[in-house]
């Protein structure tokens, strides 16, 4: 062994105890291995950055661009509702369902592409069962990676030693020979995570951090200014003489004492990619079409006698804000409030001279002051230092009033309250092109590499208006899981290069190739478990393929029982973060630490070795 066999294996060791540790981030773990493996002459640096070029790198990044679209839109949560319902009220029921619903993906498609695909849905469904999310998000992983042991095609370790069978001479296996060991995981996999989750996942969600952002939400400020109490829908029939006139023209503040505080009317494009109805953001030289839908606010015989002298049609008689498809809705205009600052222009000036409405294309619909709220007749209402506007107009015209601190500040974070209004119009969107993504997974006579069909949903996922702008997909990544998987592939190169990874495969099998077939089964699979936890299931699998096969055969052994140890244990690596992208992927967002996943990981992994040993050979005889 040389020098750098020796430091490879020390920078390894040591990045182990900081991971268990949980002191110091996994991702500055992994970078900071990353440059002492180029520093110390192990990597060039080219080797070294060759983890952020990985296929899995990029598709782990669109994935969450895809999975972020999905719980956005709502998508998320209709499938959750649905899975939630055929669960009931059994916390079991909902966790062995989810286990089979994410297994059946996975053995279609690639175990990081299932966990993008569920982990918005697994949160959603853990929000409507209020459950722990940590419960099920790492069990998900888990099942991705079961299912990949059901096809052929479920994971790479399993077309790695069907090549090895077939260069050996050996019958190609089918596409469903993998289906009863992958059915045998599933169930061990249920046995053992069941209780584990239960007495080690359990107790992540305490404190609700999520929900202490300050400011007010937008149901908040629904309520505190009445912005539903006085609403109502009113069509514009053909007849109406407010076609082609604009609000100024019209005057209804005046003439009936009425407040608009949105137009929809439908979009003119024919285009299925984009969305049916608009939201206008109301000033004065708006334009009334036929079919536009007013959202008025006032009293209501103000509103029947509009109605009844201008040929409208009342669609409803009064409405809640709670039902967004008739109610207000948030999805392009937003409210904020704003606070006016002592050396405002603002200051004792009339709201019809606020030049708000033309700088920024924002209304006001009402006045805090003190404890008192100015709801009606605003127009004339002067505005004073320490009044907050209720402000309401397109989210990016809200969040430029940041500029303006000198003179007004805007309470709250209004982009962050834009990012968890639902997107709910766009979800069909969002279905058709997972749907796609998926289809383009699975099959191989499509002519998409899998990482390029993730990148074109993601990019669509943007362009069809599913996420909201291109920031909003940014903020979807994970980056430290992302930076963690990138940081830790080089590792594979450096224990190859330094010869590690041949020494322990060949010393621990070889020294027990003279044993039972039973103990060398054992030896295969659990140094490739091993091994598993350091460098990719694929590496590991090409590695000790072609040995597990010389060693069946120089015992005079039938080697499928051998292969599929090697697929097996490759695949079913619960025991660290770092050792299949689906566990990295669900690290953050479970917020697990390293020991998490030995508490709960390391068991399955054992457990499945041991039935593994007595079922292959049942399975596939020696």
């Amino acid at each position: 062994m040389t020098l750098h066999t020796y430091l490879t294996l020390g920078i390894l060791l040591v990045s182990a105890l900081f991971f268990m540790s949980g002191k110091v981030r996994s991702d500055l773990v992994a970078m900071c291995s990353l440059v002492l493996l180029v520093l110390l002459g192990i990597l060039t640096p080219e080797e070294a950055l060759s983890g952020f070029s990985n296929n899995v790198i990029v598709m782990m990044i669109g994935l969450f661009i895809v999975g972020g679209a999905i719980f956005q839109t709502g998508l998320a949560k209709m499938i959750s509702s649905r899975i939630l319902r055929l669960a009931g009220n059994s916390e079991t029921r909902l966790f062995v369902l989810l286990m089979l619903v994410t297994s059946f993906i996975g053995a279609f498609v690639s175990n990081t592409g299932t966990v993008a695909l569920m982990m918005p849905i697994v949160v959603s469904i853990a929000m409507g069962a209020n459950m722990s999310s940590s419960r099920l998000l790492m069990p998900m992983a888990f099942a991705s990676s079961i299912g990949g042991m059901m096809t052929l095609i479920g994971t790479p370790p399993n077309l790695v030693i069907d090549g090895e069978l077939i260069k050996a001479g050996y019958q190609k296996l089918t596409f469903f020979s993998f289906t009863p060991v992958g059915l045998v995981c599933l169930v061990v996999g249920l046995l053992v995570l069941l209780p584990a989750s239960k007495y080690f996942l359990s107790k992540k969600d305490s404190g609700n951090s999520t929900d202490g952002s300050k400011g007010k939400s937008l149901h908040d400020l629904v309520g505190e200014y009445q912005l539903s109490s006085n609403l109502y829908r009113v069509l514009i029939e053909k007849n109406s003489p407010f076609i082609s006139k604009t609000l100024r023209e019209i005057n209804i503040s005046q003439q009936y004492h009425l407040s608009i505080l949105e137009i929809r009317r439908k979009s003119t494009s024919n285009n299925p990619f984009f969305k049916t109805i608009n939201q206008e953001v109301v000033n004065a030289d708006t334009v009334i079409y036929e079919g536009d839908i007013l959202y008025l606010r006032g009293a209501f015989e103000d509103v029947e006698r509009m109605v009844a002298e201008q040929h409208l049609s009342l669609l409803n008689t009064h409405q809640a804000e709670e039902k967004e498809e008739n109610g207000l809705s948030f999805h392009d205009i937003g409210i904020a409030e704003v606070l006016i600052m002592p050396a405002s222009k603002l200051v004792n000036t009339p709201i019809k001279e606020s030049k708000l409405r033309e700088h920024y294309g924002l209304n006001i619909l009402g006045i805090q002051r003190k404890d008192s709220y100015i709801l009606q007749n605003l127009k004339d209402e002067k505005t004073f230092a320490g009044d907050i506007l209720l402000v309401q107009g397109r989210w990016e015209s809200i969040s430029k009033l940041g500029d303006e601190r000198s003179q007004l500040v805007v309470l709250g974070q209004p982009l962050a309250e834009a990012s968890k209004v639902t997107l709910t119009h766009k979800a069909p969107i969002a279905a058709v092109i997972m749907v796609a993504m998926v289809v383009a997974m699975m099959f191989d006579f499509i002519p998409i590499a899998p990482v390029t069909a993730v990148l074109i949903a993601s990019l669509l996922m943007v362009l069809t208006g599913a996420l909201r702008n291109v920031e909003a997909a940014y903020k979807t990544i994970n980056w430290e899981s992302v930076i963690l998987i990138a940081g830790m592939l080089p590792m594979a190169v450096a224990l190859d290069k330094t010869g590690v990874s041949g020494l322990v495969a060949n010393t621990l099998v070889t020294n027990l190739g003279d044993k039972s077939p039973y103990i060398l089964l054992a030896g295969v699979y659990f140094t490739t478990s091993l091994m598993t936890m350091f460098i990719s299931n694929t590496a590991t699998a090409v590695l000790l393929a072609p040995i597990a096969m010389k060693a069946a055969q120089t015992l005079g052994l039938q080697p499928h029982a051998f292969l599929f140890a090697v697929s097996v244990a490759a695949s079913m690596c619960f025991a660290s973060p770092f050792s299949t992208p689906p566990n990295a992927l669900v690290m953050s967002a479970g917020r697990y630490t390293f020991m998490d996943y030995v508490k709960v990981g390391l068991p399955l992994q054992i457990i499945l070795g041991l039935v593994m040993i007595f079922v292959l050979p049942m399975l596939f005889p020696f």
